[in-house]
């Protein structure tokens, strides 16, 4: 009886936990986000505006045209499809225990975790299904601020934008044979995306055998002299993620890497290093790496004078954007408008999802709402990340942002910087690939403290 009776209070318990969680942590999906019809909107890369179909008239004086080669156009439900596609991990609760500690959630404290599983999932996606993916069920996720995507005017708009598109094509007569063909490579590839839709999500599962859930990178983050329940900093999670990477054993993860910058310098032998790392000599293939630079845009408050790179930033095809946020909340950053960044909030409690089992639910890890914060507001203290696939990748990619930072920079020094060689020929301490007995070197335990110390704190 005594037994029953204790059951029953932590029932009792459990379910008031849950029940102040979403009333706590479900705020954040209510509110309604408006998005201007006169500016182009930028996600990860692509180019979306709601106004006509003139890429002209997106930006009267040319500076947005001028951040990307090509400007991707297209109408509110292709921005939503691609934005509802991307990967969205939140606080979740009543997940097996975390161990060495009592926690079944991480509703509070978990948020900078989140938005970097949120950054490293995208590359995961760009890796595997590469950026014009997008989810066939995304358009079918209800959305709590429908008003805000589809004003009377867009709607009018973009239906005369497609319009005057249809009228434009030839319609093309297939035969039969080749209608099929068409259909069977359709659904082969359809198949494809979707299993590998779902292994990158599976990876992410709040269970401890996941790659990169939140019980993996709590144990890697013990390496840094952090526990569960502590908040964890942009940089010290671009260095777990590093680690989370390089520990993952699934043959679909060997061919991909992280390499994360030392105080704000990319060093091209280092990341090259990095991309031969652990490949057997009958491979000629190099792997893709991720490269994750923590920077600060400021002092104690966001400089302004970065906003155009960051812009810039986030109109590269092969950003997998910003770790970063607000003072004591933690963003995931993927895209902008005018001045204002689009993002993903990780502080939206959700029930556990076990991603074991065949056929799991989807809807939770696809966000149906954008939202909006002026980049002024935007906490100082952030990791921005890129993705190559291969050597070329990278060489092209350093010298775009070397060129964009030095174009962006009113300082003497740029934000962050590629340089040639290693970090031990400039005296840095060469961080090992590989160590049996500790996760992180000497040199790294002393630049997570120095980073854990410095940034900000997060709810």
């Amino acid at each position: 009886m005594e037994a029953t009776g204790t059951d029953e209070v932590e029932k009792l318990k459990s379910k008031f936990m849950s029940a102040w969680h979403n009333m706590k942590y479900s705020w954040v999906l209510k509110t309604k986000t408006y998005f201007s019809r006169n500016s182009a909107v930028f996600l990860l890369g692509k180019c979306y505006h709601f106004k006509s179909d003139e890429p002209s008239e997106l930006s009267p004086d040319g500076s947005c045209l001028d951040i990307v080669d090509k400007v991707i156009s297209g109408n509110v439900e292709e921005f939503r499809k691609d934005f509802i596609s991307r990967i969205w991990l939140t606080y979740r609760e009543d997940f097996p225990q975390i161990k060495e500690s009592a926690f079944t959630t991480d509703c509070g404290w978990s948020c900078t975790l989140r938005t970097g599983q949120m950054l490293l999932a995208q590359g995961l996606v760009l890796h595997f299904l590469g950026r014009a993916w997008t989810w066939p069920g995304a358009l079918n996720i209800e959305n709590s601020d429908s008003e805000s995507w589809t004003s009377h005017t867009v709607k009018k708009l973009t239906a005369s934008f497609e319009a005057s598109l249809t009228g434009e094509r030839e319609p093309k007569v297939l035969s039969n044979d080749h209608k099929e063909a068409l259909k069977r490579d359709c659904d082969d590839s359809e198949m494809r995306d979707e299993v590998y839709h779902r292994k990158i999500i599976s990876w992410f599962g709040d269970s401890p055998p996941a790659s990169f859930g939140l019980h993996q990178l709590i144990e890697y983050g013990k390496k840094s002299g952090k526990t569960a329940g502590d908040w964890y900093g942009p940089a010290v999670v671009a260095h777990i993620l590093r680690k989370a990477v390089e520990e993952a054993r699934d043959p679909e993860l060997q061919g991909i890497t992280i390499y994360v910058a030392q105080d704000c310098t990319v060093y091209s032998s280092d990341v090259v290093d990095r991309q031969c790392s652990s490949m057997g000599s009958e491979k000629a293939d190099m792997k893709a790496v991720i490269i994750l630079v923590p920077v600060r845009l400021g002092g104690e408050r966001t400089n302004m004078d970065y906003l155009e790179f960051v812009k810039g930033i986030l109109s590269l095809e092969y950003c997998v954007g910003v770790i970063g946020g607000k003072p004591k909340q933690s963003y995931y950053f993927a895209g902008f408008q005018d001045d204002s960044l689009i993002y993903m909030d990780p502080h939206y409690c959700q029930s556990f999802v076990d991603v074991s089992i065949k056929d799991f639910p989807l809807e939770s890890f696809h966000c149906p709402s954008p939202k909006k914060m002026s980049f002024k507001n935007m906490d100082p203290s952030c990791t921005i990340g890129f993705y190559c696939r291969n050597m070329q990748d990278f060489e092209r990619i350093s010298e775009e942002i070397t060129k964009m930072l030095k174009s962006s920079s009113k300082e003497k020094y740029p934000l962050f910087t590629f340089v040639k060689g290693h970090s031990r020929d400039y005296d840095f301490a060469s961080s090992p690939l590989h160590e049996e007995n500790d996760l992180f070197s000497e040199e790294e335990k002393k630049r997570l403290k120095r980073f854990s110390t410095e940034e900000f704190v997060l709810l």
